[in-house]
C-alpha cells in the first residue's frame, strides 16, 4: 500500500488542546472488526467488553520532563533543549534537539537555571549529529539521583508541538498514565491516559488482568513518513522490554481463549516485537524499529485501544493494518462527522 492511501482531511478544531475533565469520561468509539458495526460510547463503558481472564496489556513507560529552557554562554541567547535519550549514564551524555539549532556549535556551553536564576546544570555540546540534533554532556559531578532531581526541577512536560500552549501543573499529572513506573519516554503512550484508578479497580473486580510491557516512546514514533512506498520507511529504534510475568499472563489468556487487548500502538509494537516461533509471546529486551503496515499478520492481541491519529502517520497506518483499511478509513470519517477529538488528549477507539 502507498502512503497517499492513508490521507484524509482533519479539521484543526478537532485537535484536542486539553484533556477531558475526567480521564475515563472521554468518548469511546467501538469498532467491531467482524461485522463492521460502530458504536459510540463513553470510555468507562469499555468495561462491558471484557470479562474474567481477559488481558489488557499496558505500556508502563513514564514520561520525564524532557523540555529544558536555557541560555548560551557569552551571548546569553535563549535556547530550548529537548532531551531525546540518554546515551551514557556515567558520562551524562544525551542525544537532544536544540532550537534554534543554527546558533549551537560543538564546544558551546549551555546553562540551565531555576526560577531564582541559580545555575543548576551546565552542558557542553560535544557533537553535531543532524541539522537539529546534537549530543551534549552535562558537566555534573553529583549522583544519578541528584542529577535526575535537578532535571525534574528544570524540565517541563514535553507536550507535543500541536498543543499550542505552555505546559502547566495539570499536564504534569494528566500527560502521564496512572500506572507509569519506568522512566524513559519523551511522549506519553496516550491510549493509556483514559484509565482512571476507579476504572482499573472495576476491571480487577471482574477478573481482568493487566500484564505490563515497557516501550520508551521517542519522537521517532511521530516522525513524518517521507516515502510513498511504505516498505522503504525506516522507524527510529525505541527501547522495549517484555518480562516473564507479562509473558505468563498473556500466553495463559491465549491458551484459555480469552481476549488479549493491546492498550495503545506502543504496547502493540512491543508484543509484535516479542513473538516466538510458535506465535506466542516471549521475553525480550532491546531496541525495536518495527513498522507495522498492511498487510500484517498479528500474532498476540485480538483487540486494541488507541487514540485518533494524524493522517499518513505510522500510528494511523498500524491501526489500518489491525482493523482493516476500509473499516478504519470509514471509522475515521465517522469520527470527524461526530466531532471526536484527535491526538494525545483526544478521544479513544476500541477495535475488537
Amino acid at each position: 500500500m502507498k502512503l497517499s492511501q492513508f490521507d484524509f482531511v482533519l479539521p484543526e478544531k478537532l485537535i484536542s488542546q486539553k484533556p477531558s475533565p475526567r480521564r475515563d469520561e472521554s468518548r469511546l468509539m467501538v469498532v467491531h472488526k467482524d461485522t463492521g458495526k460502530i458504536e459510540h460510547k463513553i470510555f468507562k463503558d469499555i468495561l462491558e467488553y471484557f470479562d474474567d481472564g481477559d488481558n489488557l496489556i499496558l505500556n508502563n513507560t513514564k514520561v520525564f520532563p524532557a523540555r529544558l529552557f536555557g541560555r548560551k554562554e557569552k551571548t546569553g541567547a535563549d535556547i530550548e533543549v529537548f532531551l531525546l535519550r540518554e546515551l551514557n549514564t556515567e558520562m551524562r551524555l544525551w542525544d537532544v534537539l536544540v532550537d534554534p539549532a543554527r546558533k549551537i556549535r560543538v564546544g558551546n556551553k549551555l546553562y540551565f537555571s531555576d526560577d531564582n536564576n541559580n545555575d543548576l546544570l551546565v552542558a557542553e555540546v560535544v557533537d553535531n549529529t543532524t541539522s537539529r540534533g546534537r549530543t551534549i554532556r552535562f558537566l555534573d559531578e553529583g549522583s544519578e539521583e541528584e542529577f535526575r532531581a535537578q532535571l525534574n526541577i528544570l524540565g517541563n512536560t514535553p507536550l507535543p508541538k500541536y498543543i499550542n500552549r505552555e505546559a502547566n501543573a495539570m499536564d504534569k499529572e494528566r500527560y502521564q498514565t496512572i500506572y507509569a513506573s519506568e522512566v524513559g519516554a519523551v511522549a506519553a503512550p496516550t491510549a493509556g491516559l483514559h484509565f482512571s484508578r476507579e476504572l482499573m479497580k472495576r476491571f480487577e473486580l471482574k477478573g481482568v488482568e493487566f500484564p505490563e510491557v515497557t516501550l520508551h516512546v521517542g519522537l521517532g514514533t511521530f516522525r513524518n513518513i517521507e516515502v510513498e512506498d511504505l516498505s522503504k520507511h525506516k522507524m527510529d529504534a525505541e527501547y522495549f522490554s517484555i518480562k516473564q510475568p507479562c509473558v505468563d499472563l498473556v500466553n495463559k489468556a491465549k491458551e484459555n481463549g480469552k481476549r488479549v487487548c493491546a492498550i495503545g500502538t506502543t504496547s502493540m509494537r512491543s508484543i509484535e516485537s516479542g513473538v516466538s516461533a510458535t506465535r506466542n509471546l516471549k521475553t525480550a529486551e532491546g531496541w525495536t524499529n518495527l513498522f507495522i503496515y498492511p498487510p500484517h499478520e498479528f500474532s498476540i492481541a485480538d483487540a486494541m485501544v488507541t487514540n485518533f491519529h494524524l493522517p499518513k502517520s505510522s500510528l494511523m497506518i498500524m491501526i489500518c493494518a489491525f482493523g482493516g483499511y476500509d473499516l478504519m478509513m470509514d471509522a475515521y470519517q465517522q469520527a470527524i462527522k461526530e466531532k471526536y477529538k484527535f491526538y494525545s488528549y483526544g478521544d479513544a477507539m476500541l477495535i475488537i
